[in-house]
């Protein structure tokens, strides 16, 4: 048998959850919504993305050949290979950049403010 206060607690206790279902609800509408401009913002900047990538390849290509071969002419060979390579990276790498990053960026977003 309910008592009066067994029917307040019942009530108390669903109004929560009913408000949990709509902060969650406007918090995916708000990170589809960082989603969508961090996307745009790619979409705008392809230029400023495109040098990013070229300067991080010759910094990382240069890194990676001097640490793996030490002999001055593979060495010589694999820099020239790596400059030949590069535009064919960078269209790989420009197509990767544009459909990864956003998510990639708006998951990392919504990490740092959750507690």
């Amino acid at each position: 048998m309910l008592t009066p206060s067994d029917s307040k607690l019942s009530k108390q206790q669903q109004i929560p959850s009913a408000v949990s279902e709509e902060e969650q609800l406007l918090k995916q509408q708000r990170i589809q919504e960082v989603l969508l401009l961090i996307d745009s913002l790619f979409q705008r900047e392809e230029t400023t993305f495109r040098i990013i990538i070229d300067c991080l390849y010759d910094v990382g290509s240069l890194n990676l050949i001097n640490k793996k071969f030490h002999r001055r002419y593979l060495n010589f060979i694999m820099k020239a290979i790596a400059r030949f390579s590069k535009p064919i990276f960078r269209i790989y790498a420009l197509y990767w950049v544009k459909k990864n990053s956003p998510k990639l960026i708006t998951n990392w977003l919504a990490s740092k403010v959750k507690f």
